[in-house]
């Protein structure tokens, strides 16, 4: 195995750990959310809410500001040294803070007079008081993730890929042993929830200072010097900001629908039109779709993103390099590795997402119904998971060659297609619609992308993509009998050992099945991630 292909493995498997780890941590959160609040409006109310601050996060922060700093910051560093790297660090750290500052307090003072001079209902009284509430989530956890930006191009990628687990604990914390015990009424119960969030992220920001200051980036007091590149990095942002924000986007404006297509109770026809027509969907749709989201992010965040983290600067230096012939290489080993990866990974979602939903989320308030709906959003979320990982892959490729725009135009005609599809798909599919229509349009975003990256870069290595496609649809069909084979009919009256049991045996079946026909298929790229074992083509130096 190669060098750079051992880096990428030895990295990848750190990252996704982390990720893991964080993501075992956000089903149980979300477990106990459920479990206190119920699908309901109260948790609806909060899950629209919460997707601001997320969306931001996602974007600003691990996605658009990511992209756009790591490239200046590896040039600074390689061109002019560490002291100006810090500089930069420092200017565009305390501009961030300061932008973000002033926007929130717009929109707080917005969402104020909104409450105190319009007439609102219960329900959106309550969304804008929590969105006002989690608002400056937004700050703290945009400028944590500019410093996990800075570590991830020092090479440090465990330290940033463990912010995610101290918002992860810190809610949990709060939801076992701090607002049960303090609140009774679902309302304060909910807004406390929403002020332990922002705490957390003051503990995410100040979990990474201190190791960017052992690295020998601390605060530097002539930043200002460097506040020439700060408006570098804010013209390239727009672009990248609505290039990777689509899927995101996507899944907010699936939730805004969710919102607003659910039929309130006592609620008449849904508008004065002709025909009267009904609400196409139902309360509690909103939070299923949230939580299947949370599902299928689980594989996008532990290998999708993890990759995307890792490969990133090796793309950008080939970039700046001129070394094309290498980035074709670490582009079609990403595509390779999604496709080794993520077709299992959506197959497996599809077929155990209804004992999923029932063993995590099935307790308290959070009844069988509402678990079956979690369960449909999973399997249409989930046959998209190959998909969503090859854009973050894809793109990435784009941002290190210097094309920001390609991206943004895919993606709006993206968006818009998949708002046509949501408007369409909700009547005869109910919530089921929203869920398969960002599956489909994340599909046809990644062929796109894919076709016109090659014109930018090359031809990629489709002889060797191709073959491990094969041997991987091989597999995951051998790997998919077994599952069904295995699954077994759930009902509402089962024990939690019974349900672990429906969810394990043929999840481990399975896995177990994949990679012993990848073995003897002689596909190597899972056993490389996960051991570090098995020859893949040195692409990248091809």
């Amino acid at each position: 195995m190669s060098d750079s292909l051992k880096n990428v493995s030895r990295n990848l498997r750190l990252v996704s750990l982390c990720t893991f780890i964080s993501r075992i941590f956000g089903l149980l959160r979300d477990q106990a959310m459920g479990t206190l609040f119920g699908a309901g409006p109260v948790l609806d109310t909060f899950t629209v809410a919460f997707r601001l601050p997320n969306l931001a996060r996602v974007l600003l922060g691990e996605g658009a500001l990511t992209t756009a700093f790591l490239p200046i910051f590896v040039e600074e560093l390689n061109e002019r040294g560490r002291e100006s790297a810090a500089r930069v660090t420092w200017a565009v750290f305390v501009t961030l803070a300061a932008v973000l500052c002033g926007l929130v307090i717009v929109v707080e003072l917005g969402l104020a007079a909104l409450v105190s001079f319009v007439d609102l209902s219960a329900e959106t009284r309550l969304l804008c008081q929590l969105t006002a509430t989690l608002l400056p989530y937004v700050i703290l956890i945009c400028l944590a993730a500019q410093l996990g930006a800075v570590l991830n191009a020092l090479g440090r990628f465990v330290w940033p890929a463990l912010v995610p687990v101290v918002l992860n604990v810190v809610w949990l914390a709060a939801l076992w042993w701090v607002i049960p015990i303090y609140w009774s009424d679902p309302i304060q119960q909910v807004q406390a929830t929403s002020v332990f969030v922002v705490v957390a992220g003051a503990l995410q920001l100040a979990f990474l200072l201190p190791v960017v200051w052992r690295c020998g980036f601390g605060y530097r007091s002539d930043w200002r010097s460097a506040t020439g590149v700060v408006g570098r990095i804010a013209r390239v942002m727009l672009p990248v900001v609505v290039g990777l924000s689509i899927t995101q986007l996507n899944g907010m404006l699936d939730s805004f629908i969710a919102w607003g297509f659910a039929r309130p109770t006592g609620a008449g026809p849904l508008m004065p039109l002709p025909g009267s027509p009904a609400y196409p969907l139902h309360a509690g749709t909103a939070t299923a779709l949230y939580l299947g989201q949370r599902l299928y992010q689980f594989p996008l965040g532990v290998f999708g993103v993890a990759l995307g983290t890792v490969l990133f600067p090796l793309f950008t230096q080939h970039a700046q390099r001129g070394e094309f012939d290498k980035l074709r290489g670490d582009l079609s080993l990403g595509i390779r590795l999604v496709l080794a990866i993520g077709l299992p990974a959506s197959a497996g979602l599809i077929l155990i997402a209804h004992p999923l939903a029932t063993l995590f989320f099935q307790y308290g308030k959070f009844d069988a119904a509402a678990a079956t709906m979690t369960g449909d959003m999973i399997v249409c979320y989930g046959s998209g998971v190959w998909a969503y990982c090859a854009l973050l892959i894809l793109q990435r490729g784009f941002y290190a060659i210097g094309d920001r725009l390609t991206p943004m135009y895919v993606g709006l005609v993206a968006m818009l297609m998949n708002v046509a599809l949501n408007l369409t798909l909700i009547w005869p599919l109910g919530g089921r619609g929203l869920a398969l229509s960002t599956a489909l349009v994340a599909a046809l975003q990644c062929a796109v992308t894919c076709l016109l990256l090659q014109r930018r870069v090359g031809q990629l290595l489709w002889k060797e993509i191709a073959w491990t496609a094969v041997r991987t649809l091989i597999a995951v069909a051998v790997m998919s009998v077994v599952c069904l084979l295995l699954t077994l009919p759930s009902a509402s009256d089962d024990g939690l050992k019974l349900r672990g049991l429906k969810l394990l045996v043929p999840l481990m079946a399975g896995g177990l099945t994949f990679l012993a026909m990848a073995w003897l298929l002689r596909l190597n790229e899972p056993w490389s991630v996960l051991f570090a074992r098995g020859q893949i083509a040195n692409t990248s130096e091809a």
